[in-house]
């Protein structure tokens, strides 16, 4: 290889070996003439090298090996040849690359496919050519393209020429976006298509830098046409649920399509579109036309699907609102039926056991519809002031009762706590307190209560939830039943008393603080005189270690066993103390009237008429009634049936259980109203006396913040002018809107 630098002669003289001669010197001089390139070394070396380039872009073998052609590059470029080696072989690719589009622009195919086809061909050749090009000029490519920022490499020298001529038969990129638009439509629609093609086609309008502007908007422009259409069709040809499914589905395909052939950053844009025309602009149909029927059929897949559909296009809050409008609606219907009040408490029940899996299961408990279920149970279940937290009550007593032992202790502390539930829905609460009252009181004294654990856990867990206050009473009842336990033991170990009570008979007395239990009606009855001797001995006995006390007899709250011998066999039967009354008016008589009962008895006529049902009517039957139906009338007569048999020796003869009548449950209603205009009351002067002076609306506004039942303004206005007239506040006399605080 020539080389322009001096060339240099070493001479290297030899002495004796005895080493006395002196050593010669070493002289380098410079060669007599520099070394010179051939005249046409440029030329020839070009030459070389484009029938080198032509040959690879005309899909020919190369007749120089790459070794020779890029030592070839490599001279010069050391000769500063290397600008115009890099015009040269960029005149050459252009003129190349100018006459493929021109003969591919001029091509006519029979179908976009096979047009597709040419122009990924073409793009290929094209990428293949411009590498083995750079592995030949890989020198140039590392020295003069490095040294000089203005000048690309030579593959992206390539590409822009390739980007012009393309832009210069407009008609070349058009026909390929439409074909691959074509062909991603065919996709969507099912049918099979070359995604390798369409992934090298995609590729190229990415690598030419040319994918936001020549292929990605139309592509989205059409996605968004394509979703619009298929969303109005689907809207309407199909039920919500499957609509979602088609919805996710679809997300999933044009993720998987982005995947196998799309740009990373038309991911984003991409899924909003397909989100926004197949959910977002039907998602208040969505929710009108379908949400109530998922609901209703508790489809927690569906549901589900929905919420991830809505979390997806942010549109949780017009789920969370119908969510909570359909708790309202259906919530509102059941309380408001009166003719299924019986089931009311179930059916709440049940609606919120469904709601709370759809919430668990469906709407992965969400704090934000959580509390939307909150807020309409709070709702809709006040609409009807008093009734829901009685009948609440009601069926706190079912589950309580002794007769209710088909489920364990587990499934009963399950029952209370689900009853528990919707007692902290309720305004009312001293409306289920009084009505809970009246209910522990039968059970507690007619021995009706399955477990007196449960029954004291309730009361635990009412007073978790209201204070002490609340269930002051409750816990009196159940002390003051202790009690009666203790103070019939010592009763019955009193030698003083025990030579007093008639023989025969035995008597078990609870002793009830008034303050504590429910207000029972005082029915008279003409006792048996064991009976009233027994009770006059306790009463005796009680007075005697608590002086000043005064008693009185329920009689309608007592209960006996008794012996009544028949013809075949004596049975023991257990009954009120009203049936035990007539019963024992047939010790003498075989038949009574009515009239001649209601004499000997002392029972109220009603009371009276209740009872005899119970003995002539039910389905245990110990006296016949002439004539026979269902209803006492004045002229019936009853016979003591003597040959009664039944299987077993203690029978149990229930009473005639009256529905709970107007005049009962108005009574109870307006106790809570009469304990209610206490606390009234007591909130008014309590905030009177802290302000001092107060207008009307504050005042108002004030007392419904802190009362904790529902109360309406005219009644807060009666209870403000009841404290005016007995001079806890007066009027202003400048302003009769405002009231000041009389200490």
């Amino acid at each position: 290889m020539l080389k322009g630098q001096s060339a240099a002669k070493t001479i290297i003289g030899a002495g004796p070996k005895n080493g006395t001669a002196p050593a010669k010197k070493l002289v380098i001089k410079p060669l007599k003439s520099k070394p010179k390139l051939p005249a046409d070394f440029e030329s020839t070396t070009w030459a070389k090298l484009n029938e080198a380039v032509v040959a690879v872009n005309s899909k020919q073998g190369v007749s120089v090996s790459l070794e020779e052609l890029y030592r070839a590059v490599e001279d010069m470029c050391l000769h500063k040849m290397a600008d115009r080696l890099y015009n040269n072989l960029q005149q050459v690719c252009d003129a190349h690359i100018s006459s493929q589009l021109q003969h591919l622009a001029s091509t006519q195919t029979s179908s976009p496919q096979l047009f597709l086809e040419k122009m990924n061909q073409c793009w290929q050749d094209h990428c293949s050519q411009m590498l083995t090009i750079r592995s030949i000029f890989l020198y140039l490519d590392r020295t003069y393209v490095i040294s000089d920022s203005a000048v690309r490499s030579i593959f992206d020298m390539g590409l822009r020429l390739f980007r012009l001529h393309l832009a210069t038969h407009p008609e070349v990129e058009d026909k390929t976006v439409a074909g691959l638009l074509g062909l991603i439509e065919a996709d969507r629609n099912g049918e099979a298509v070359d995604k390798t093609l369409m992934k090298h086609l995609v590729g190229m309008f990415t690598s030419l830098g040319t994918y936001a502007g020549a292929f990605e908007e139309a592509f989205l422009e059409k996605t968004k046409q394509y979703y619009s259409l298929e969303g109005q069709h689907f809207m309407q040809e199909s039920d919500v649920a499957d609509y979602l499914l088609h919805c996710e589905k679809r997300l999933g395909m044009e993720y998987e399509r982005w995947q196998q052939y799309l740009d990373t950053p038309t991911r984003k844009p991409l899924i909003a579109i397909v989100e926004q025309q197949l959910l977002a602009a039907h998602m208040p149909l969505i929710l009108e036309k379908g949400f109530d029927a998922l609901l209703t059929q508790k489809r927690v897949p569906d549901l589900a699907r929905l919420y991830v559909l809505c979390v997806r296009i942010q549109a949780l809050e017009p789920l969370r609102v119908a969510f909570r409008d359909y708790i309202g609606r259906t919530g509102l219907a059941l309380v408001l039926d009166e003719e299924k009040d019986k089931d009311m408490v179930s059916a709440l029940l049940g609606m919120k056991g469904q709601l709370d899996m759809v919430l668990n299961q469906a709407f992965q408990k969400n704090e934000l519809f959580s509390n939307a279920l909150k807020e309409a149970f709070e709702k809709f279940i006040n609409q009807r002031q008093n009734k829901p937290a009685e009948l609440i009550a009601k069926y706190v007593d079912v589950e309580l009762r002794a007769g209710n032992k088909g489920q364990t202790e587990e499934e009963l502390e399950t029952t209370l706590d689900k009853a528990l539930m919707l007692f902290r829905y309720i305004s009312g609460k001293d409306v289920f307190e009084a009505f809970y009252k009246k209910d522990l009181a039968k059970r507690l004294l007619l021995g009706r209560s399955a477990s007196t654990d449960a029954e004291k856990n309730m009361i635990t867990k009412l007073k978790t939830e209201c204070g002490s206050q609340f269930t002051n009473k409750l816990e009196g009842m159940f002390k003051d039943v202790d009690l009666s336990r203790e103070l019939m033991m010592s009763f019955k170990e009193s030698m003083s008393v025990k030579s007093r009570l008639p023989p025969g008979i035995d008597m078990n007395v609870n002793v009830l603080t008034s303050g504590y239990w429910p207000s029972y009606p005082h029915l008279e009855a003409t006792l048996p005189d064991q009976l009233t001797r027994y009770q006059a001995v306790f009463k005796d006995f009680y007075l005697s270690k608590h002086s000043g006390r005064r008693l009185v007899w329920h009689n309608s709250l007592g209960s006996c066993v008794m012996k009544a011998h028949f013809s075949k066999a004596t049975k023991e039967l257990s009954v009120s103390l009203f049936q035990a009354v007539v019963l024992m008016l047939f010790n003498d008589v075989d038949s009574l009237s009515l009239e001649d009962m209601r004499d000997a008895s002392g029972i109220e006529d009603k009371e009276l008429r209740r009872t005899l049902q119970s003995l002539a009517c039910g389905r245990i039957r110990v006296l016949n009634k002439e004539p026979k139906s269902k209803e006492v009338d004045d002229k019936d007569v009853f016979h003591f049936v003597k040959d009664f048999t039944h299987p077993q020796f203690r029978i149990k003869i229930n009473s005639i259980q009256l529905k709970e009548t107007v005049e009962e449950n108005k009574k109870t209603n307006d106790q809570v109203l009469q304990d209610r205009q206490y606390q009234i009351d007591a909130a008014i002067v309590r905030i009177m006396k802290t302000r001092k002076s107060l207008s009307h609306k504050l005042l108002v506004q004030e007392l419904l913040i802190q009362l904790k039942f529902p109360i309406r303004a005219p009644d807060l206005k009666k209870r403000i002018e009841s404290l005016i007239d007995r001079e806890y506040l007066e009027r202003d006399e400048q302003n009769p809107q405002v009231y000041n605080y009389l200490a």
